[in-house]
């Protein structure tokens, strides 16, 4: 997208520079305000530094633009060997005349005096040759709590700060300055008068709820133009660096087919009405134990006999034990494999957070672009976040399916042996095209199994709750549970003889009335 075509974007006059970073520039509605100062506020520990080098960084790489990188705390060796990870040569750009470092870091050892009145214009001086130097458009400035906490006064501060900024405008350069902040909300930043003297204001946070750390990204104001509002999760990928996940960016615009495709179970298949959706997203849930790894794995063998490409993410169980299975039901993962109709990728879902899993599922996806996905299972997944962490993964997946008009199969755990509702189907529920629930019947001392469709967007479906077994050759569905309530809600109860005619007696005066009517 060029500058000129994010002006017109935003409806305004005033353009933007793109960032390069991953699905940032989509939140801020084209980048940066171009020839402006933005304020990078955050807590120590929440990716200011890696956002601001990664900004020169994607300048030269994606943009070809030179930039320069003010240090006030870390050395330039310190930045060069800590951004090295995330791909970044920053030593060879320097050699190349591309990335120049303004280097006012503390000397090891030597004691800062103040005496008397200062201001920063020797700095100023020395930012604008290095600017020259290396023809930058794009200038970091890190971090301003090191340097202003020798000023006095706040506003001695706020005057640096405008001196600051105007030097930086008369350099035609967009620049980002990074604040500290002491904590996640309140204050923008130490001193209180940074973010109204910079144009626009991002904030970092890297908040704990819930014993467990959530990295997200705001833009607090974009002085004279328009961005997305709200708070975005982010994460920092090893040899990449920044992805911002835009969850705004999803848009019910993707297609809809009419074709069917095979659950892999054929009477499943009548009971839905001749199949799911090609572009469905369907919700298997139910207790431990009672064959929603089976129904995962006949929906596989359902795709791969047809030639489909199936991708299963496991959380749960390994590799070996999922192919122990299969083969135990009648299938040969280790063939559909050999035959490039199968991969399969198990990861314990505390390896990582859930935004990185969400971009190395995506990831996958794209390289392996399958016909069908596989998430057993989802509710492993509810351990490693909050709720609205979990809730803005849900979405953010199923979005990337459906436009990708993939056929999603997910599994879900109910909290109890006899069913109830996890929080996994509270957030999903709503956007599945199909909801099949599994269930434990309890009858005279001995458990068996019940099956339901509870819901199929758009078909007509089977709405009886069947009696299903489980063998070597996998699950077979029978007759329906007759004189029986309470299934669903984890309490079955058998219905006497008398009560089901007095019931039945009901229906039939009805439709006496309505017939005389």
């Amino acid at each position: 997208m060029s500058t000129k075509m994010s002006a017109k974007k935003n409806g305004s006059q005033i353009s933007k520079l793109e960032t390069g970073i991953e699905g940032f520039d989509f939140v801020a509605g084209g980048g940066l305000p171009k020839g402006r100062t933005t304020l990078l506020a955050g807590t120590a520990g929440s990716s200011k530094t890696v956002f601001a080098a990664e900004f020169l960084a994607q300048g030269i790489l994606k943009f070809k633009e030179s930039g320069v990188f003010v240090t006030f705390e870390e050395s330039p060796a310190d930045i060069c060997r800590n951004m090295r990870s995330l791909g970044w040569d920053i030593e060879k750009w320097v050699n190349e005349g591309k990335f120049a470092f303004v280097d006012a870091s503390p000397e090891p050892g030597v004691q800062t005096v103040t005496a008397g009145e200062w201001d920063l214009g020797a700095l100023v001086a020395r930012v604008e040759h290095a600017v020259k130097k290396v023809n930058a458009s794009r200038v970091v400035m890190d971090s301003l709590g090191a340097i202003f906490t020798q000023f006095s006064d706040a506003a001695l501060v706020r005057q640096e700060l405008f001196r600051v900024g105007a030097a930086l405008k008369s350099m035609n350069v967009t620049s980002i300055l990074t604040a500290e902040r002491t904590a996640e909300y309140g204050e923008i930043a130490r001193f209180g008068v940074e973010e109204f003297v910079a144009d626009n204001v991002i904030i970092l946070r890297n908040a704990l709820e819930h014993e467990k750390r959530r990295r997200t990204l705001e833009i607090l104001k974009f002085r004279g133009c328009s961005h997305q509002k709200g708070e975005y999760p982010f994460t920092i990928i090893p040899g990449e660096g920044i992805t911002v996940i835009p969850l705004s960016a999803i848009e019910l615009q993707q297609k809809s087919s009419d074709l069917r495709i095979t659950s892999g179970n054929a009477e499943l298949d009548r009971m839905c009405g001749g199949g799911f959706f090609r572009d469905s997203i369907i919700l298997v849930s139910g207790a431990t134990g009672n064959g929603k790894t089976l129904m995962a794995t006949e929906f596989i063998a359902g795709g791969a006999k047809k030639g489909e490409r199936c991708l299963l993410l496991a959380f749960e169980e390994s590799r070996e034990q999922l192919f122990r299975n299969a083969t135990g039901w009648g299938f040969d993962f280790r063939k559909m494999e050999k035959d490039g109709l199968l991969k399969v990728v198990c990861e314990y879902p505390e390896t990582a957070g859930l935004e990185d899993h969400l971009i190395k599922i995506r990831s996958e996806i794209n390289k392996f672009k399958p016909n069908r996905l596989v998430v057993d299972s989802l509710s492993a997944l509810e351990r490693v976040s909050t709720i609205k962490g979990f809730r803005e993964f849900v979405i953010g997946l199923t979005s990337f399916i459906k436009h990708g008009e993939v056929a999603g199969l997910f599994t879900a755990t109910t909290p109890t042996l006899m069913g109830g509702t996890s929080i996994t189907e509270t957030h999903i529920s709503t956007i599945t095209d199909s909801i099949i629930l599994l269930r434990y019947v309890e009858m005279y001392g001995e458990m068996r199994r019940g099956l339901t469709v509870l819901k199929m967007r758009g078909s007509r479906h089977d709405k009886e709750i069947r009696e299903y077994t489980i063998d070597g050759e996998g699950m077979h569905i029978g007759k329906p549970f007759r004189d029986i309530t309470g299934i669903i809600s984890g309490s079955p109860t058998r219905i006497q003889q008398g009560e089901l005619g007095r019931i039945s007696e009901l229906f039939v005066e009805d439709a006496a009335m309505k017939e005389a009517r």
